[in-house]
């Protein structure tokens, strides 16, 4: 049934490649624990060891709250199609926010999607994988677009003043770092 190991192997990156959407789960010592469903092209294995992903804009920042308090993070997939799977992956978090150093290297590796936030980076230290018999199984219908119009209707800086009204706490009050603000005019979403 279920293994474990320390690093990906190449069926792992495969499963990983194959999802639409894996779950992220993250805690502060002291806070709520926090999952959060991931969707859109959002995800790279950079080795088996390593993987980034880019994190949108959302109604909270709980995920970058806690890492910069406590860097564990667990990665989620499950197989909802074809055979049954669950793949974890545990390791450790760093946050990069646009303008810091590594930013323009780890975002080249994405497509620009509007109201890119930060990327998290995750050093895995086990990786585990499990049956997943009792995930019911369904039909992948397609990305949806919403949070995309949204945030381009926004523009830049109607995103920075949004990331300033509702990203800056948890819902704990942890301090969530935000994208240090664009020079005016510069165009960027």
């Amino acid at each position: 049934m279920g293994q474990s190991c320390g690093a990906l192997s190449a069926d792992h990156i495969a499963f990983i490649a194959a999802q639409k959407l894996f779950f992220v789960g993250t805690a502060a010592a002291d806070s709520t624990v926090n999952v959060s469903p991931k969707g859109r092209d959002a995800l790279r294995v950079l080795d088996e060891r390593r993987v980034i992903w880019l994190n949108l804009t959302g109604s909270g920042n709980e995920t970058a709250a806690h890492v910069q308090a406590c860097p564990r993070m667990t990665l989620m997939f499950c197989a909802f199609e074809g055979p049954p799977q669950i793949l974890r992956l545990y390791g450790t978090a760093r946050t990069i926010q646009r303008g810091e150093d590594g930013w323009d290297g780890l975002f080249s590796h994405f497509e620009p999607l509007a109201g890119a936030r930060q990327i998290f980076d995750l050093a895995i230290d086990r990786v585990q994988t499990s049956c997943g018999m009792a995930v019911p199984t369904y039909t992948y219908g397609g990305d949806r677009t919403a949070l995309d119009s949204w945030a381009r209707r926004k523009g830049t800086e109607g995103l920075e003043r949004y990331w300033q009204r509702k990203n800056r706490r948890s819902i704990d009050g942890l301090p969530a770092p935000i994208p240090a603000p664009r020079p005016t005019g510069d165009g960027a979403t």
